[in-house]
């Protein structure tokens, strides 16, 4: 599905990083090491790879991360890819500074699987950021989130706080806001943001 939505010339999410990352980016450690889940066609990416950053963009699609690799290299900067599917991603032990997810909408299972990867994958110090749209987009006239039939990839900050006990909350809020990011994301919209640091 995604590769072919992805198969256009366009970008079709834009190629400008997502608003509140773009506010939180400071809080990872200079130079660190940063996954980007899910990461699409590489705008959030490419964006913490000019910000200095060793960002890693993983995606099941193929085609989204091509589109990436060309965005960084419009841009002059360096990021590695990588095709896997977030249900069998291994994402290692105290190997990144951050570990970013902007509009993740993952099944149950699969998000409690990433979920609990998080505090052993991050270094000490290091930081969850995350943005996803909450049930109640569904009532919004705005572009984005999942569809009503599935409404169990929606977020909630009940569902961050339960499943992310072991990091201290930084941030935390469920909001209004307007969303302009390509075709696919505008309008006012019903978001939950969260930052959560690893303990040393």
């Amino acid at each position: 599905m995604w590769n072919e939505r992805y198969n256009e010339a366009e970008y079709i999410f834009g190629t400008e990083p997502n608003d509140f990352l773009k506010e939180n980016f400071q809080k990872i450690a200079a130079g660190g090491k940063v996954l980007c889940l899910a990461e699409g066609e590489g705008r959030n990416a490419v964006f913490l790879a000019e910000q200095g950053y060793q960002v890693t963009a993983m995606d099941m699609s193929e085609v989204g991360l091509n589109k990436a690799l060309k965005l960084a290299q419009d841009r002059g900067v360096a990021i590695t890819t990588q095709v896997a599917d977030l249900a069998a991603y291994d994402f290692g032990e105290e190997k990144w500074d951050s570990i970013v997810s902007i509009w993740a909408h993952l099944p149950d299972a699969v998000r409690r699987h990433v979920h609990a990867q998080i505090v052993p994958a991050l270094k000490p110090d290091g930081v969850f950021i995350l943005e996803a749209y909450t049930e109640q987009q569904l009532t919004m006239d705005a572009i984005g989130g999942p569809p009503a039939t599935q409404k169990e990839r929606f977020g909630s900050l009940t569902i961050l706080r339960a499943e992310l006990t072991d990091l201290d909350e930084i941030t935390g809020i469920e909001k209004q806001r307007i969303i302009s990011e390509g075709k696919r994301h505008q309008g006012l919209s019903a978001v939950v943001q969260y930052v959560g640091r690893k303990n040393k």
